[in-house]
């Protein structure tokens, strides 16, 4: 099959990649949550040859995910699982780091929730998560750019939205998660850093 293909991806994943570099250095397994066309995967897998990384998403975008994994034939790549946070089991285990990037938005609040109630279930204690895309603060915008994308969002579904970083900060203080950092990143998205208590 063609591999899927995101510009948005291919233009974040460099800024990305700098942030996880100073955050994960001893090795291990990192879940992905909403892994999407699969160029994050391999992209931060040749980069960080010491992680694990486990793609997960819906049954619809697995098989091209396998086509990116397929491709690149990294040793460090899993194959992807199926995942949908409002499911009442998972395959994926507890993992000393989390990825997802451009997903809070798409996802319904509800949903959002969800992914948060998940995460005693896929970050060990003491491990480090790590969110990306665009986020409001104080009830604002950023930036217009972010405004019209929040319009475009909402057009295209209801349930989407630019989500509120306090009202995020709160699910993740619920789930036990610390933040660590706070990144501004190109075109007005941010990576938030969290590392969770131990218990």
């Amino acid at each position: 099959m063609n591999k899927p293909f995101s510009q948005a991806c291919a233009n974040n994943q460099q800024p990305i990649l700098e942030v996880l570099s100073r955050h994960i250095s001893a090795p291990g397994t990192l879940n992905e949550i909403g892994s999407g066309t699969g160029q994050h995967a391999v992209f931060m897998a040749q980069h960080l040859p010491h992680l694990v990384w486990q793609p997960s998403d819906v049954k619809a975008n697995l098989p091209g995910i396998n086509a990116w994994r397929n491709d690149a034939s990294l040793p460090n790549v899993a194959a992807p699982l199926c995942f949908d946070v409002n499911d009442t089991t998972t395959a994926l285990s507890p993992a000393p780091y989390l990825f997802s990037a451009n997903t809070l938005h798409i996802m319904s609040w509800a949903s959002v929730e969800r992914l948060f109630h998940w995460i005693p279930a896929l970050l060990r204690d003491e491990g480090v998560a790590f969110f990306y895309g665009p986020f409001n603060y104080n009830g604002q915008y950023t930036s217009d750019s972010n405004a019209r994308f929040d319009q475009w969002l909402k057009s295209q579904g209801e349930h989407q939205g630019i989500r509120d970083f306090e009202a995020i900060a709160a699910l993740a203080r619920k789930a036990g998660l610390t933040l660590l950092e706070d990144c501004a990143m190109p075109a007005n998205n941010r990576t938030l850093v969290w590392r969770r208590a131990s218990r």
